[in-house]
């Protein structure tokens, strides 16, 4: 590589540019902060251990559930709608 003209190397970084334009997006998904923060969050979540509880425990805290979620439900407002009001919005 005795001589390389000026315009060759412009025209070679230009094609670069054009390349690293082309595959900007798929670029910043693998090396962008919100993959470094998708790495962090997947290492996190890879820590998590579920813990469960008491058997026993279990069923109580099931049917005191049961029965807060079915005391919301009962407490809930009701409308009747016609069907025409339906057609109206």
């Amino acid at each position: 590589m005795a001589h390389v003209s000026w315009l060759s190397v412009a025209l070679l970084a230009c094609a670069v540019l054009a390349v690293i334009g082309a595959e900007w997006p798929r670029l910043s998904e693998r090396l962008g902060l919100e993959a470094r923060r998708k790495r962090q969050r997947a290492r996190r979540k890879s820590q998590w251990q579920l813990v469960r509880g008491e058997s026993e425990d279990q069923d109580l805290d099931a049917e005191d559930f049961a029965a807060s979620v079915e005391r919301d439900l009962e407490q809930l407002p009701t409308t009747t709608l016609d069907e025409s009001d339906r057609f109206k919005r």
